[in-house]
């Protein structure tokens, strides 16, 4: 698992998110600032797993998750909300919290290459 899809509507948090993922090893293979450009991309893009805001300029990225999950592409949600957008599945998903450190994206990605 190492091509990585972000789905993230701040230009700073996802260039943050990029810089750390390749600290890890990951590559950021493709990237959505908004719904509609996610959708595209999550149905014709080749990807390893996804990293979801769950509020993209106030829409909510579950129409991504569904797709993903259709697909059966592994991702997990990066929020400040503090929770995966409700009538999300599966409800194990990773969570990753907002503002989170390098170690917290560590543990996650861990966690959904597990999952």
């Amino acid at each position: 698992m190492k091509d990585i899809f972000i789905v993230e509507d701040d230009a700073l948090i996802a260039m943050l998110l990029e810089d750390m993922l390749s600290d890890l090893g990951y590559r950021v293979c493709a990237s959505a600032p908004d719904l509609e450009r996610a959708l595209v991309t999550a149905r014709d893009a080749e990807f390893d797993a996804a990293i979801l805001d769950v509020s993209l300029a106030g829409k909510s990225s579950l129409p991504v998750a569904k797709l993903l999950d259709e697909r059966g592409k592994p991702y997990l949600y990066a929020t400040g909300y503090g929770s995966a957008p409700e009538g999300s599945a599966p409800s194990t998903l990773p969570v990753l919290r907002k503002p989170f450190q390098l170690s917290e994206l560590e543990l996650a990605m861990k966690q959904l290459s597990e999952s």
